[in-house]
C-alpha cells in the first residue's frame, strides 16, 4: 500500500477506481486481467473491504447463500454456512486482493474529495485525503449502501446516553441491564435484535413499517461437503448454477407476474403465526402492503426476540427525543441507548463526492440516472459500477457487479484500441434507455404503492433492474460504440 501510495504523489494513471468493497476488487481483477496495471483502488477508511468491513453490528450476514455470493472468478468452497457471516466474506475479500495481487493497487485512507474532468487534457483531476492525482479514466465503485440515515428527530441532540446507527456499531456500549430504543426495522435491524435481546433490561422498538419476513434456509456445511466441493470445481460450479436458478426465477413474481408473489405472502404468514402467539402483537408484525414492494427480509429468530415479555413494539410515530426518554403516542419511555436500524441514505450514496464533468456539471444534479447503470452523458471517460437501475430484489448483486465490470472493460480496451482519448454516452441514447427501463418498472410489485427505498422523493425507481440478471449480462456483453461520442 505505501508503494501505491508512492506511485499516488507522482501523478497520472490509466484508471482510478473508487472503492475497495466487490465493486472495485472486481474492476480491478478485471483490469489485471486484461494486462492494464497503471491503475488504484482508493478506499477512504484504513482498511479496505466494503460493506463486510463497515458493518460489524451483531449478527451481520448475507441474506444471499454464501456460493453465489462470491465471484465467479474466485469460487470459495470451503464457505462454513449457506449464508455467511460478516467475518468470513471480510475474509473473503481479503483472499481476493492478495490472489489477484490488487493489495499493492489499494490507498487506504484516500477519501475522494472531488474530481474533476479537464476537457483540454481528456481526462479528470482527483483530490483525495492521499494527495492529488490525475487519471484517464475514473470508475465509481462506491455502492449504495454506504452513507448511513439517522431520521431528524426533534430534540435527539439533547439526549444524554448513548445512541448510534447499526452500520456504525458501538462495540465499547455496554447494552447488559440497560433500556434500549431500536428505532427502524431495516435488515441490519432484523439480524441484530435477535443477538442483543438477550442482554438488555427492555427493548423498546420504533417500528414505522413492519417489514415482511420470510424462514433463512440456513444451516453449516459440513467440512464432507467443503472437500467435495473443492475437489471438484465442476460440481462446484453445477451447484452454484442450481443455485443461481432458483433465485432468478423469482424475477418472474417481481416484475411479469407479481400475483404469484401471493404464494410467498403466504409463508410468510404462516411464519409469523408459527413464531408469534400473541394476535395483538401479530397484528402489529403484520405489514400492509403486497410482499416484495419493499425488500423482503430473511430471519428466523426476529419474530421470537420480539415476543419475548421485555419487547414492546411501537408503531406510534416518536414525537420527540428527550434528555433519557422518548415520547411516542403521549407516552414517556425512559431509554438509555437509542441503536437506529433505519438504513441508507440511497439517493445521495450515489455521488459520495463532488464530480464535475464536461462545462462543469454536477453528477448529483443528473436526476440519478446513467445508461446502462455504467456511463452518464457529460461525464466523458467516466465509468460506474452497481450504478442506478442495478439492484436487485431477487438475487445475487455480485453478478450484476460483474456484468457491469465486463462493460467497463470493453470500452477501456475500445479506447486502447483504437487510440480515443475520451468515451462519452450520447444524452439521446441515455434518455431513450431510461425512459424504456422506467416503463418496464411500470405494472412491477415495487410500483404496488408502498414507500421504500427504491424510489426517490418524486416515486421513481432509481435503484432496482426490472427483470432477469442474464438480460443485464446480454445487454452488457459488449460496448456499443455506436451510442457514444469519441474524441
Amino acid at each position: 500500500m505505501t508503494g501505491a501510495a508512492a506511485k499516488a504523489r507522482q501523478g497520472q494513471y490509466d484508471v482510478v477506481i473508487v472503492g475497495s468493497g466487490f465493486a472495485g476488487l472486481c474492476m480491478g481483477v478485471r483490469l489485471k486481467q486484461a494486462g492494464i496495471d497503471n491503475f488504484v483502488i482508493l478506499e477512504r477508511d484504513a482498511a479496505f473491504g466494503g460493506t463486510w468491513r463497515a458493518n460489524h453490528y451483531p449478527g451481520c450476514a448475507v441474506d444471499i447463500p454464501s456460493h453465489l455470493y462470491s465471484f465467479s472468478f474466485a469460487q470459495n468452497a470451503q464457505w462454513t454456512r449457506r449464508y455467511a457471516r460478516r467475518e468470513e466474506l471480510l475474509a473473503y475479500t481479503r483472499q481476493v486482493a492478495r490472489d489477484f495481487d490488487l493489495e499493492r493497487h489499494i490507498i487506504t485512507g484516500a477519501a475522494l474529495h472531488s474530481a474533476r474532468y479537464v476537457e483540454q487534457d481528456h481526462g479528470w483531476r482527483l483530490e483525495t485525503a492521499a494527495g492529488a492525482m490525475n487519471a484517464r479514466c475514473v470508475v465509481a465503485a462506491t455502492g449504495s449502501l454506504n452513507r448511513p440515515a439517522i431520521p431528524p428527530l426533534p430534540g435527539l441532540d439533547s439526549f444524554a446516553g448513548t445512541a448510534f446507527h447499526s452500520a456504525r456499531w458501538n462495540h465499547a456500549a455496554d447494552l447488559r441491564g440497560k433500556r434500549v430504543a431500536v428505532i427502524g426495522t431495516g435488515a441490519s435491524a432484523v439480524q441484530f435484535i435477535p443477538e442483543i435481546v438477550g442482554q438488555v433490561a427492555r427493548l423498546d422498538l420504533y417500528q414505522r413499517s413492519a417489514p415482511w419476513v420470510l424462514p433463512r434456509p440456513d444451516r453449516a456445511i459440513s467440512a464432507l461437503e467443503q472437500r467435495l466441493l473443492a475437489r471438484s470445481p465442476l460440481l462446484q460450479r453445477f451447484y452454484r448454477l442450481l443455485v443461481y436458478l432458483h433465485h432468478e426465477s423469482r424475477a418472474a413474481w417481481y416484475v411479469h407476474a407479481p400475483w404469484m408473489l401471493k404464494a410467498a405472502q403466504s409463508m410468510a404468514r404462516r411464519h409469523l403465526h408459527a413464531q408469534v402467539r400473541d394476535p395483538a402483537l401479530r397484528a402489529r408484525l403484520t405489514p400492509n402492503y403486497a410482499l416484495g414492494c419493499k425488500r423482503v427480509l430473511l430471519m428466523n429468530t426476529y419474530y421470537p426476540a420480539l415476543a419475548q415479555a421485555h419487547v414492546n413494539v411501537i408503531t406510534d410515530p416518536i414525537a420527540q427525543v428527550r434528555t433519557h426518554s422518548i415520547v411516542s403516542g403521549g407516552r414517556v419511555r425512559d431509554v438509555d441507548v437509542i441503536i437506529f436500524g433505519t438504513g441508507f441514505d440511497v439517493e445521495q450514496a450515489a455521488t459520495p463526492a463532488q464530480v464535475q464533468g464536461r462545462g462543469g456539471t454536477l453528477l448529483s444534479e443528473g436526476g440519478k440516472q446513467a445508461y446502462k447503470g455504467c456511463t452518464v452523458a457529460g461525464f466523458p471517460n467516466f465509468f460506474l459500477i452497481a450504478g442506478p437501475n442495478t439492484g436487485l430484489g431477487h438475487n445475487s448483486m455480485i453478478y450484476m457487479i460483474e456484468s457491469g465490470a465486463h462493460y467497463v472493460l470493453q470500452a477501456l480496451l475500445h479506447m486502447r484500441a483504437r487510440g480515443l482519448q475520451s468515451v462519452e454516452v450520447k444524452e439521446a441514447a441515455q434518455r431513450r434507455y431510461n425512459q424504456q427501463l422506467q416503463q418496464r418498472l411500470k405494472g412491477t410489485v415495487w410500483s404496488s404503492g408502498c414507500r421504500s427505498w427504491y424510489l426517490d422523493k418524486e416515486g421513481r425507481n432509481f435503484t432496482l433492474w426490472p427483470g432477469f440478471t442474464f438480460t443485464y449480462r446480454r445487454l452488457t456483453r459488449r460496448f456499443d460504440a455506436d451510442n457514444y461520442d469519441v474524441t
